[in-house]
């Protein structure tokens, strides 16, 4: 019921076929999955209150009234009023603000679906990073992530348009939202909204970005007509990110990325079975569903991985390139479904469709799609073998009995390696964990202190090696971390860790002192892991809110106001 519910317009029995009609619909939307309200506690710069929305994959329902499908697409206007000093952005080609009645206006000329329909409202500033890019932040982050990203989005849109033709576009902003965005990043059209916290860990922020870069062709152009085949927008945007970083960063670079999510694939292969109907690209949304469930590695690595294979079959990438920019060029601002782009890729190569590529034995177009398990092929990895052998052979010294923790130690200086290669490196010690007492306490001695200085993404899983292993040397670092994280992609891996061992108690202790520090749907999740397998929690008093306990009110139409504070509960939106 948060997501609404459905209405029904009967039309005149009068109307005439095919002709044009309106329809108004006059509507409040409530607290619903799409909106975000945080207090100015829950953001950086602790001044001015904030809200964004988050349409995928059918949230924009609770938003405002729509075709909640990526079947279908229309463009969109929206007029939004805002108290003075806050800003408001949305995923439009034209925008314009009238200051003395604090109205913005916004205008989407392109047909989009609805889940693309984004706004966001706060204390936000802005900088120029290239000639159509501009980013957008609090105060406080906004020199951060012009350091980051001047000039360098610029290169990236100038390489896929050489990949996959024009940006069609218009701007290509970037927003930075507070720590409760409830996912790394996401491609609303004009204006990706990407969380802050990635701002520390550049190689991540890179592929993150650049994703979606690629998702203003592969998802907001051409997108997938139904949620069961996600993979055509996630599969192909992850092909494309990686061709991106290929032409911009080589291919050693991309190699090791790729390695680096085919493992968490792989992983996740182990924890949900070979059977698993989710592991299929075209998988079977039941009803009652949230498609948002089905979203996991198989629609962006075995997608990856299927396109991947078709690209082989060209013999040449860049022929393959011609065949996805005549792709988008027919398919653009339309949705389509699987057959759509495998009739097209056949049409396009005709000595394939000859020689029956589709039916290849054990890897037929109708195995990849509907096949559970791993997928069929996987890309040659081998040209980023520089970079990714050092992991293997540091990660086979240190798991090789007997121990020689001293050749170890030496055969690699962490602080040079790239973050994919760390990470690598972790995430193969996370899965062969618990380790041997002896093993972790050298790890600790070695890297501990090194770590400590490294980027969130590398922090976090050194930490959860902690935590799997009991080493309670370092626990302190734990609950460090915990203190200072209010993301949902840093705390709740570590608290679904400490409450499967036996480090319950201590989870809880740090809960029960950083709650008030986070948003209130990332408490209610962190409340469900700690309850399992005890009595429910004590529910969290919301309401009574005081200086020592900062929190925020969802149950209020309209939050207080102190200190002549702005309620955001008062902005007005009709789209």
């Amino acid at each position: 019921t948060d997501y609404g519910s459905s209405l029904t317009v009967s039309l005149p029995a009068a109307l005439q076929p095919h002709r044009p009609f309106q329809i108004i619909v006059r509507y409040t939307a409530a607290d619903g999955p799409a909106i975000w309200w945080l207090d100015p506690e829950l953001t950086y710069g602790n001044a001015k209150p904030f809200v964004f929305t988050q349409g995928h994959s059918v949230c924009n329902r609770s938003f405002f009234p729509c075709f909640d499908t990526p079947a279908v697409k229309c463009t969109y206007s929206a007029t939004v009023k805002a108290p003075a000093g806050i800003t408001v952005l949305m995923s439009a080609t034209q925008s314009t603000y009238l200051e003395e009645e604090g109205v913005y206006q916004f205008y989407m000329e392109y047909p989009v679906p609805a889940y693309l329909v984004a706004l966001v409202a706060g204390d936000l500033i802005h900088a120029d990073i290239g000639p159509r890019s501009r980013v957008w932040a609090e105060p406080c982050l906004l020199p951060t992530a012009i350091s980051k990203l001047s000039g360098i989005v610029e290169r990236w849109l100038t390489a896929a348009e050489s990949l996959y033709g024009p940006y069609i576009w218009g701007r290509y902003d970037i927003v930075f939202l507070p720590p409760s965005f409830p996912i790394v990043a996401m491609e609303n059209p004009c204006l990706t909204f990407i969380i802050s916290s990635i701002l520390e860990s550049d190689e991540f922020l890179i592929i993150d970005v650049i994703h979606e870069v690629a998702h203003s062709w592969f998802g907001n152009a051409v997108t997938n007509a139904t949620w069961e085949e996600m993979w055509l927008s996630e599969g192909l945007a992850t092909y494309a990110q990686r061709r991106i970083t290929t032409e911009t960063y080589g291919a050693a670079f991309t190699c090791l990325e790729t390695a680096f999510r085919l493992d968490a694939l792989h992983r996740q292969m182990k924890l949900l079975g070979e059977d698993n109907p989710v592991s299929k690209l075209q998988v079977k949304l039941e009803p009652g569903v949230n498609p948002s469930n089905l979203m996991n590695l198989f629609t962006y690595e075995k997608g990856y991985c299927f396109v991947y294979y078709l690209s082989q079959l060209c013999g040449d990438p860049r022929h393959f390139d011609s065949f996805l920019r005549a792709y988008i060029e027919k398919y653009k601002f339309t949705s389509v479904v699987a057959q759509d782009l495998l009739d097209s890729f056949l049409n396009f190569f005709p000595e394939l469709k000859e020689q029956c590529v589709e039916s290849k034995a054990g890897l037929e177009f109708e195995r990849w799609l509907n096949a559970t398990g791993p997928p069929l092929a996987e890309p040659d990895l081998s040209q980023g073998s520089s970079l990714t052998r050092p992991v293997e052979t540091l990660f086979k010294l240190w798991t090789t009995e007997p121990l020689d923790s001293a050749a170890a130690a030496s055969s690699a200086d962490l602080t040079k390696w790239r973050t994919f290669q760390t990470v690598l490196f972790l995430d193969r010690l996370l899965d062969g964990s618990p380790l041997p007492h002896e093993v972790i306490k050298k790890l600790s001695e070695c890297y501990s202190s090194q770590l400590d200085s490294m980027n969130a993404e590398i922090r976090i899983r050194w930490l959860q090696i902690v935590v799997r292993n009991d080493y309670y040397p370092d626990l302190y670092k734990v609950r460090r971390f915990l203190e200072n994280q209010m993301s949902r992609m840093y705390t709740i891996p570590l608290y679904e860790d400490l409450c499967t061992g036996t480090l319950k108690s201590f989870a809880l202790e740090i809960f029960y002192q950083t709650q008030n520090q986070l948003h209130p749907n990332l408490r209610k999740t962190i409340q469900q892991i700690l309850s399992q397998g005890l009595n429910p929690l004590p529910a969290i008093d919301t309401t009574a809110v005081t200086t020592d306990t900062p929190a925020m009110v969802l149950e209020d139409k309209v939050s207080e106001a102190t200190n002549g504070a702005i309620s955001l509960r008062d902005v007005n939106v009709s789209a």
